[in-house]
């Protein structure tokens, strides 16, 4: 009788790993764990669609080294990009390793699985906002009442060069117009104030006055909020993302060195490497930034081509004016993008 101590089914262990081990244990986000669902799903397609395998007979001991280059192989041939790969291909390897520290017996298995080397990726050039870029981003909500949130949600991630995910978690109380500067909360729900400008202070102010006339009886609410159907709660980061690339679309058609695509993790990418031009001191940027390490903030020590002066200065706030809707209420799938459906 063959004795083979490492057939045990490969995905045996899955949904442990990925409902129980990743977030009760690990704390690891909704967002990775989607990753590390996609990525394993994705490998077990490719087995039984490319292989013949079936997830009820793939075993550990099948996993090997070949196989893993051949699959590695075969996402390139899909035109998986390289850093796509190593993704997949690391959650593959980060989940075997749990295997063999739930079962001894797998351990020689991570290990060869550890040994597939990841995809060389090569290091493309940022692509800047020149300043009639940024100026022309900033520029295009408007003057009516949500243009005024939303070019004040710009302004801040831009000046303040903080996620998107910790400008919607901001609070009433977060924000300081007085001091000039925002609390947040980022990775690893570390706190840190960052100072604004006065330019930023003045939009931020122009909101608040809009948004925000309860402020004083209700500093736990959200700064920045969206209402649907009467129900009110934070602003999502699919609204801004949309929003964004939105004006970015609008301004690249009078102003042709507008990026494709503009996000809000550019603003805050620009606002340090506009710093850094500057002559800033990195240990001052990443301390604005959160970064837990200098090496991670020097990825935004590009050399200048122009110096970006005064684009801020250029957008002073506007007066409100009557607005119209951006969707219509009988527009069902508008209204289901809103509230993050397909």
């Amino acid at each position: 009788m063959k004795n083979n101590k490492n057939n045990q089914l490969f995905f045996s262990m899955t949904l442990q790993y990925l409902e129980t081990y990743l977030p009760r244990q690990l704390g690891r986000s909704r967002e990775t764990i989607r990753s590390y669902t996609d990525s394993l799903s994705l490998f077990r397609r490719y087995l039984y669609e490319n292989k013949g395998i079936s997830i009820a007979k793939f075993s550990f001991s099948e996993c090997t080294r070949n196989l893993l280059l051949e699959y590695v192989s075969w996402m390139k041939d899909q035109g998986i990009s390289p850093a796509t790969c190593n993704v997949r291909l690391s959650a593959i390897k980060n989940y075997v390793q749990y295997a063999s520290e739930c079962n001894v017996t797998l351990q020689s298995v991570a290990l060869n699985v550890s040994k597939v080397p990841g995809q060389k990726v090569p290091k493309r050039e940022k692509k800047l906002l020149e300043e009639n870029a940024l100026a022309a981003l900033l520029n295009q909500p408007g003057d009516s009442r949500l243009g005024i949130r939303n070019r004040a949600i710009m302004v801040l991630l831009y000046d303040a060069a903080i996620r998107v995910g910790e400008l919607t978690a901001l609070r009433v109380e977060d924000v300081n117009l007085k001091a000039m500067s925002v609390h947040v909360i980022g990775k690893g729900n570390k706190e840190r104030t960052v100072a604004i400008t006065e330019q930023a202070t003045a939009h931020l102010k122009q909101y608040f006055s809009i948004y925000r006339p309860d402020a004083v009886d209700n500093p736990g609410n959200w700064f920045f909020y969206t209402t649907i159907k009467g129900n009110t709660g934070r602003i999502s980061t699919s609204t801004i993302e949309r929003f964004i690339q939105q004006y970015a679309d609008e301004a690249r058609k009078t102003c042709p060195d507008m990026p494709e695509r503009v996000y809000p993790h550019l603003l805050r990418a620009e606002r340090a490497t506009h710093l850094y031009r500057d002559g800033v001191d990195a240990v001052l940027i990443s301390k604005m930034l959160g970064h837990s390490s200098i090496e991670t903030t020097k990825i935004y020590a590009l050399p200048s081509i122009d110096q970006m002066r005064g684009a801020m200065e250029k957008v002073q706030p506007p007066e409100v004016s009557n607005e119209k809707p951006l969707w219509d209420d009988d527009d069902e799938d508008g209204l289901a993008r809103r509230c993050g459906l397909r």
